[in-house]
């Protein structure tokens, strides 16, 4: 065989083995990303809930020191104090519970924003931007009442969503917020706090602590 006969035939087998070697990498890809899409979301904080549920009895109790007669406010301006403690609550839940997540996912080594983690999100987001939405719209109208059945459906139904693509305590304790919300809605307006205490807090710790226990931290 020629000099320049072998170089071409060399020349086709490093084209060969370099094709080879782009087809595996494309194969290896694809696996990697089908795992991710069928795997569920482990990131979910449990120490996380334990403390959002802390910070949210300590909002239920500052709410109702807020709304005694004692503290100075009058009879028409009932329910604004308890408005403007679950408004502070919210945001700092919300950083709460991201900051747990992003950690809790970084030692785990997973993606937030990719595979199921995405599908988390983006399933949990919108019932809470709807819960927003309509908040606004009944303190415009002065109907305060009925905030904490809406906020606990609301909340229950983003989780049982989320939740599909997580761990199955998840949207267990999703529905565990639905029937809070559905019973709240139908009870006497006196309950609302209570069972937002109840929710927010009680079940958050109650389920955090499981899922830290069971699937870490």
């Amino acid at each position: 065989m020629s000099g320049e006969r072998a170089g071409e035939v060399r020349v086709m087998i490093d084209r060969q083995v370099h094709t080879l070697h782009g087809r595996a990498m494309d194969n290896l890809r694809y696996i990697r990303e089908a795992m991710e899409r069928s795997s569920s979301f482990t990131a979910v904080p449990g120490w996380g809930g334990v403390l959002i549920g802390t910070t949210a009895l300590v909002a239920a109790a500052l709410a109702e020191w807020m709304e005694s007669p004692g503290f100075g406010r009058s009879e028409g301006e009932v329910g604004r104090g308890w408005m403007m403690v679950w408004g502070w609550e919210l945001p700092l839940a919300l950083m709460i519970g991201g900051v747990a997540m992003k950690r809790k996912a970084r030692a785990a080594n997973l993606r937030l924003l990719t595979g199921p983690g995405r599908k988390f999100v983006l399933s949990l987001a919108p019932p809470l931007v709807a819960g927003a939405l309509i908040s606004v719209a009944l303190v415009r109208a002065g109907t305060l009442e009925v905030l904490p059945g809406i906020w606990l459906l609301l909340y229950g139904v983003g989780v049982v969503a989320g939740g599909a693509f997580s761990v199955r305590v998840v949207p267990v304790m999703g529905m565990v917020f639905m029937g809070l919300g559905t019973l709240t809605l139908f009870a006497p307006p006196a309950m609302g706090r209570l069972m937002m205490a109840l929710g927010f807090g009680v079940v958050h710790i109650i389920f955090g602590s499981i899922i830290a226990r069971r699937y870490g931290g």
